[in-house]
C-alpha cells in the first residue's frame, strides 16, 4: 500500500488561491435546479456570480447508471425526502438530468461570467467527459464508498473536493486516504445529507467535525456542503476553519423540482456572502493586541493616577492623595503601579484631578 501524502494546504483554483489565510470560496450548486432549461441554467449562472459565488456546480449523470428503478420502487419504508417526489426516484432522476451535450456551453457561460465551471461526473465515463471542462473535481457523499471512481478522479491530478454526508470517521479516512495515495490536492467537505430543509436538521451537521478534520489531516483544506436553510451553519463552519462552502441555488424556493426548497435565492446568498467576509474579517488572527482603531479609545476609557486635591512639591505621596480617573494619556501612570507611587515625593506643583506621570517624582 503506498504512503499518504501529505495534504496541500493551499490551492488555487483559475487563479483563486484557496487557504486559512484566504477569503472564503463560495460554490453555487445549481444541480438540477434549471429545470431542463438551457436559457434558464445561463440565466442563474449570472445570478450566482451577482450574488457572490466563485463557481456555479451542476451535476453529471443518467438515470440508468444513478439509480436502480425496480431497487427504489421495491424498498421498504422509504420515508425520505423522495418519499414526497410525484413521479419514481428514477423518473425523477431522468426528469432532471443535464443534457451532456450542454457541458461546453456552461462552461462558456461561466468563463463569461467569471465564475469556474464545476461539476459531479457520477460514472467513469462522465469524469472522461468533463474532465477538459472543468479545473476541480467534486466527489458527492453518496459516492464516498465507491473507491474505484475515487481513485480514477484522483488520477486525473486536479483538487478534488469530497463531500462526507451520511458517512463516519473510517468512511471518511477510507476514502481520503484513496485520493491522498495519488493527489495531495483535496477539499475535505463536512456534510449532513438530509433534504427535508427541517430546522431540527441543525442539530445534526456536527460542525465541530470540521476542527477534527483538521486535526486529524494537519493542514488539509475543510469546507462544508449544506442543505440547511440560511446561513448559520455557513458562519459557523467558517469560525471553525472551512474556507470553502457549498450551498444549493435558485431563483425562487417556490419552484418545483427536488432542490428547490432548500436551495438559497440570490437575495439570501449574497447576504451569505457579506456576512461570511464579515466574519472572516472579524476573525483575525491568534495575538492579543491593540487594534489601530481603538488607541484613541484606549486612552479616553482607561484610567490613570491622579491626585485628588492640589499638592506642592516636596508632598510625600500617600494613598489617600490618589484618585484613578479617565482619561490615560500614553505617558501618564497606569492603576496597576498605585503602590509604586504611594511614599514618592512630588518634585513639582500638581492640580486636583491631574494625572500624574513618573516624571513628576524623585
Amino acid at each position: 500500500m503506498s504512503k499518504d501524502l501529505k495534504p496541500s494546504s493551499k490551492l488555487c483554483i483559475d487563479g483563486k488561491n484557496i487557504s486559512i489565510d484566504d477569503p472564503v470560496y463560495f460554490i453555487a450548486e445549481i444541480g438540477s435546479n434549471f429545470d431542463q432549461d438551457l436559457e434558464r441554467a445561463k440565466e442563474l449562472i449570472y445570478m450566482a456570480k451577482d450574488a457572490g459565488a466563485d463557481a456555479a456546480k451542476f451535476q453529471h449523470y443518467s438515470a440508468n447508471s444513478l439509480v436502480s428503478d425496480y431497487g427504489f420502487k421495491n424498498m421498504r419504508n422509504n420515508n425520505s425526502h423522495q418519499s414526497l417526489w410525484e413521479n419514481s426516484v428514477f423518473e425523477t432522476y431522468k426528469n432532471a438530468s443535464l443534457n451532456q451535450d450542454w457541458t461546453g456551453v456552461l462552461k462558456e457561460t461561466c468563463r463569461d461570467a467569471g465564475l469556474s465551471f464545476f461539476t459531479s461526473p457520477y460514472s467513469f465515463d462522465l469524469v472522461d467527459l468533463v474532465d477538459s471542462h472543468v479545473p476541480a473535481h467534486k466527489i458527492g457523499s453518496g459516492d464516498i464508498s465507491w473507491i474505484k471512481i475515487i481513485e480514477h478522479i484522483a488520477a486525473k491530478n486536479k483538487p478534488v473536493l469530497l463531500a462526507t454526508g451520511a458517512s463516519d470517521m473510517v468512511d471518511v479516512q477510507r476514502a481520503v486516504h484513496a485520493i491522498l495515495s495519488i493527489n495531495p490536492n483535496i477539499i475535505l467537505l463536512q456534510c449532513n445529507t438530509n433534504y427535508t430543509a427541517s430546522r431540527s436538521n441543525f442539530a445534526n451537521l456536527q460542525l465541530n467535525v470540521i476542527p477534527e478534520f483538521r486535526r486529524i489531516y494537519p493542514g488539509i483544506i475543510t469546507g462544508l456542503s449544506d442543505h440547511t436553510k440560511g446561513d448559520v451553519s455557513v458562519l459557523g463552519a467558517v469560525a471553525l476553519g472551512a474556507r470553502v462552502i457549498e450551498k444549493h441555488f435558485t431563483d425562487s424556493t417556490d419552484r418545483k423540482g427536488p432542490d428547490h426548497s432548500f436551495s438559497m435565492t440570490p437575495s439570501s446568498w449574497r447576504d451569505m456572502v457579506e456576512r461570511t467576509r464579515d466574519l472572516q474579517a472579524s476573525l483575525g488572527g491568534s495575538i492579543k493586541k491593540v487594534e489601530d482603531n481603538e488607541r484613541e479609545t484606549r486612552v479616553l476609557q482607561r484610567r490613570s493616577l491622579c491626585v485628588g486635591s492640589d499638592l506642592k512639591a516636596g508632598t510625600v505621596i500617600k494613598k489617600s492623595d490618589l484618585a484613578i480617573l479617565r482619561p490615560c494619556p500614553l505617558d501618564s501612570i497606569q492603576p496597576f503601579d498605585e503602590n509604586k507611587v504611594i511614599g514618592k515625593t512630588l518634585v513639582r506643583d500638581v492640580s486636583n484631578g491631574q494625572n500624574l506621570k513618573w516624571e513628576y517624582f524623585i
